[in-house]
């Protein structure tokens, strides 16, 4: 069954997600753009809400989320209740973030990885499957906020 995958970046991941958006197709994947779709200087919240708010509403299974650090759309997202984005800058972190933290959203540096790279952490965080067991109580303390 095709993941159902939202992704999002600003002007500094716009190519990075062009790379990643074709790579989740060849990989089966249903992929939903939230933007951005230019170069010029934009609002990182906003498409960061738009991934977060597909997920969080049930519209698509897990986001992929795209900025210079991955910072700011990795804070944004994770305002949204149900929502674990993950900052990941190496295929083991993508992988963790899922097997331990459950991680429904991966937030990337378009700035400090290249594309390899960040092809090969998006491919370890979808492939990974959360683990449960004492990740189960951890993760439940998160929504307690």
């Amino acid at each position: 069954m095709a993941q159902h995958i939202a992704i999002g970046s600003d002007h500094a991941g716009v190519d990075l997600k062009h790379a990643v958006k074709e790579h989740l197709r060849a990989r089966g994947a249903e992929v939903i753009d939230k933007g951005t779709h230019v170069r010029e200087s934009v609002d990182y919240p906003d498409h960061a809400h738009a991934v977060a708010a597909a997920v969080a509403g049930n519209q698509v299974e897990l986001g992929i989320l795209i900025c210079g650090s991955g910072n700011g759309v990795a804070i944004t997202a994770n305002k949204h209740k149900g929502i674990r984005a993950a900052l990941a800058w190496t295929p083991e972190l993508g992988r963790l973030a899922r097997e331990h933290n459950n991680a429904n959203v991966l937030a990337l540096p378009a700035r400090f990885v290249a594309t390899e790279q960040a092809l090969a952490i998006v491919d370890a965080f979808l492939d990974a499957h959360f683990e449960g067991g004492r990740h189960q109580l951890r993760v439940a303390k998160i929504e307690q906020a």
